[in-house]
């Protein structure tokens, strides 16, 4: 998480240098622009899932598109645009092995306050995929494999009006992950509590 802190302190002072570039025209509104896009630098950090294993977090870069149905209601596609790497280490034996995953999602989401306003906070609630890959778990024995999870992911976030095109977003993903467990191509009825937190620092345009 250290990477996301250490982003999220450095983009401060270049949005505050850069807000007199982008200064508002006069007559130029965000209010009733109906489409966004975001590029993010996000943190996908699952939690522990127990039976003495632990998952590294890892970052990649994520992309976003919006429908504004509204000035306060739109609808997210919202996806890793490269695959999140995850080191998996057990109590005592250190690394035993990796695994890939790139989710996606899709989620309403409602913006408060006006469309101009400098700060906008929003919620959302949707629904993701994550597909997992790579799988090396296990070493040498029987293949460990992880099943595509998917369930709930809920958001939080705030913007950052820097004009009525440019803003700036910092946001954070929940995701209920429980993939199943696979040995050998075999199912074994065996969940895997991942559960994710996702952080995101990013820039967006409005069209």
């Amino acid at each position: 998480m250290r990477s996301i802190r250490t982003l999220s302190l450095a983009l401060l002072p270049a949005l505050a240098l850069a807000a007199p570039a982008f200064a508002q025209e006069a007559g130029d509104s965000a209010a009733g622009k109906r489409f966004s896009v975001v590029g993010s630098l996000s943190h996908l950090h699952p939690s522990d899932p127990g039976n003495g294993l632990r998952v590294d977090g890892d970052p990649a870069p994520t992309i976003s598109a919006t429908w504004h149905a509204t000035d306060n209601f739109g609808v997210e596609l919202w996806g890793a645009a490269d695959k999140f790497n995850h080191r998996v280490r057990a109590d005592g034996a250190g690394k035993v092995g990796t695994v890939d995953q790139q989710p996606v999602a899709l989620s309403a989401q409602w913006h408060f306050g006006q469309p101009d306003n400098v700060f906008r906070p929003f919620v959302g609630l949707g629904y993701y995929q994550s597909n997992f890959s790579h799988e090396t778990i296990g070493g040498d024995g029987a293949h460990v494999g992880l099943d595509t999870a998917k369930g709930a992911i809920g958001t939080v976030g705030l913007d950052y009006n820097i004009n009525s095109t440019w803003f700036a977003r910092t946001d954070l993903r929940y995701m209920r992950s429980r993939p199943d467990v696979r040995v050998a191509g075999q199912g074994t009825g065996q969940e895997l509590e991942l559960d994710p937190w996702v952080v995101g620092v990013g820039v967006g345009a409005r069209f």
